[in-house]
């Protein structure tokens, strides 16, 4: 069966959407379909995955998707993951390669995201390998994020981290 570029972009990111690793794999596998291939919105199955399927996300960046595609906001995957909290998606993004340091058009990194979302954990994944003097679109670093945050333990998580 000869999928269309379209069709196979379709069949590959709803197989991510859905969570469904087996399909995933078959079509990367038997169909020989591009893990960056682009649905009919114009994105691929990384963008639109299940954020909890670190399997998922593993299986498309060993098959080369690209780690740090960005939508028309810029948001990356890696900024998806800070959002909803999954560290695990998180840390296979970035052991693929996925830039902790890449702003979206707000000029928010996932370490802004993560502690806005108060996600502690990823924050503290986060906070050694992001640039915490990086300032948002508004000005705001990740410390000044943490401060208007409001969520006490978000200072704490930054706070061996910041070199003043």
């Amino acid at each position: 069966m000869v999928l269309s570029q379209m069709d196979a972009g379709k069949a590959l990111t709803a197989a991510a959407a859905k969570g469904n690793p087996e399909e995933v794999q078959r079509i990367l596998e038997e169909l020989r379909v591009h893990p960056d291939t682009l649905n009919e919105f114009g994105r691929t199955a990384l963008q639109v995955m299940m954020m909890g399927n670190a399997k998922i996300a593993g299986l498309l960046l060993e098959k080369g998707a690209d780690p740090n595609v960005q939508d028309k906001h810029g948001i990356a995957p890696a900024h998806d993951a800070a959002r909803t909290g999954f560290l695990d998606t998180l840390q296979v993004l970035v052991e693929h390669g996925a830039s902790v340091n890449l702003p979206d058009q707000n000029g928010a990194l996932p370490i802004h995201i993560a502690i806005r979302e108060g996600h502690r954990d990823v924050v503290e994944f986060l906070a050694p390998q992001s640039d915490l003097k990086h300032a948002t679109v508004s000005g705001q670093t990740a410390v000044d994020v943490a401060r208007a945050s409001c969520v006490p333990h978000m200072m704490d998580a930054l706070f061996a981290h910041v070199h003043s």
